[in-house]
């Protein structure tokens, strides 16, 4: 890494930790649904409600310690969140019981799908002004990579290896690996580090909101709403693939190879999102980002051939590349930089807890006898009434300019 310019190690750095974030995310922990319910003989709805609660608590933990990047080197916060990955897959395999369950999947709720990427797209939406859309864009790949291989690899991994040893094999390659990464890429930069910029063009300041400023803006509810969707859905489809295939009569394997497709459209997704941020913002494209998650809830509640779920995750993958892009670049946009730390905690801690909502949502749903076309139908609605408030405010959705 010592001939690339610190642009491209930054870009390095937001991609792996995007990658090594999936260890803490649905997609991932969802593989081991099965095995560990079996294991601890706990029925769907139960391992729904308990992931719920500790998604629910990391979530609020998150608001407070995803405040402190604002505050300390990026050198160092994400030491300590590599610190902090590492001991929690640790414990992971070392789950007995339903409450160490708990506990392990709180702490990898916290420190993988909230910190690390909550310190991938921190720090990449702060550093990267005129290419930030092509810089997330980019970052976003790792989490893309990351769904196109581990699920099958995962999978493969069963059949040589416990999943407690998979876990322990997790915590030796993050503590490794990580820490080296760090130290090659973004040891020097500064809380007021920024890109290179030698063609700028149409610069003018926006005001930087405070958090609490922020809260009292009934903006932020609405895009928060249509930024949600996606979370909590697509965490529902993943913690539960398993009672999809059931209840489609798909093959066991149909879902974790029709993954590769989710991967392939969310790459593809997040390849032209980057430039269409670039050249229209973020604010003007959130409009169009469920529309194919919409398509997808169709898909899942009309049509039952296998084939079909290889179009429903490709769907999903679609509005979930425009998602990563847009859910980190329109709040830098509208509120600014200086205080997006702070801003990118609450707003990952909602996406977090929104997860978490979606686990519990399909969770009771199944226990309570509903079909996954009537689930369907439930998140189908609420693409469509969050849609429609946020078109109504849409010519809002805008930065304060400051004067020159």
């Amino acid at each position: 890494m010592i001939n690339l310019t610190l642009n491209k190690k930054v870009i390095i750095f937001g991609f792996i930790f995007t990658f090594f974030s999936s260890f803490g995310q649905s997609f991932f922990l969802g593989l081991f649904n099965a095995p560990i319910r079996n294991e601890l003989g706990i029925t769907h709805g139960q391992f729904g409600s308990i992931y719920a609660s500790a998604t629910i608590f990391s979530s609020l933990l998150l608001i407070w310690v995803g405040k402190k990047i604002d505050d300390f080197r990026i050198l160092y916060y994400s030491l300590f969140v590599v610190i902090l990955l590492s001991a929690s897959s640790l414990f992971f395999s070392f789950i007995d019981s339903i409450y160490f369950l708990a506990i392990a999947i709180f702490f990898m709720r916290f420190s993988g799908q909230g910190l690390m990427s909550h310190t991938s797209t921190t720090t990449i939406s702060r550093f990267f002004e005129r290419s930030r859309g092509k810089a997330l864009s980019t970052i976003w790949f790792g989490l893309s990579t990351a769904e196109f291989i581990l699920p099958v690899l995962i999978t493969y991994f069963f059949l040589i290896y416990s999943w407690r040893t998979v876990w322990q094999g997790i915590a030796i390659l993050v503590i490794l690996f990580l820490p080296f990464v760090i130290l090659n890429t973004i040891k020097s930069i500064q809380l007021d580090s920024r890109e290179i910029d030698t063609n700028p063009k149409n610069k003018f300041q926006i005001k930087s909101w405070k958090r609490r400023d922020v809260l009292k803006d009934y903006r932020f509810y609405i895009v928060s709403l249509n930024m949600l969707a996606m979370p909590w859905i697509a965490t529902g489809v993943f913690v539960y693939q398993s009672f999809i295939s059931e209840s489609k009569m798909w093959a066991i394997y149909t879902i974790p190879k029709a993954f590769m497709v989710y991967s392939i459209t969310s790459i593809a997704t997040l390849f032209v999102s980057g430039f269409l941020v670039d050249k229209f913002t973020g604010r003007k494209l959130i409009m169009y980002m469920n529309i194919p998650l919409l398509f997808a809830m169709i898909t899942l509640f009309y049509f039952n051939h296998e084939i079909f779920a290889y179009i429903f995750l490709g769907l999903i993958g679609v509005s979930n590349g425009l998602a990563n892009i847009l859910g980190s670049s329109t709040w830098a946009e509208i509120y600014g930089v200086k205080y997006i730390g702070s801003i990118k905690a609450l707003t990952t801690a909602f996406m977090v807890f929104s997860t978490a909502f979606g686990t519990a949502v399909f969770g009771l749903l199944i226990d309570k006898g509903f079909t996954i076309e009537n689930i369907a139908f439930v998140g189908g609605a609420y693409v469509v009434i969050s849609l429609a408030l946020l078109i109504l405010i849409r010519k809002t959705v805008v930065p304060v300019k400051l004067s020159n």
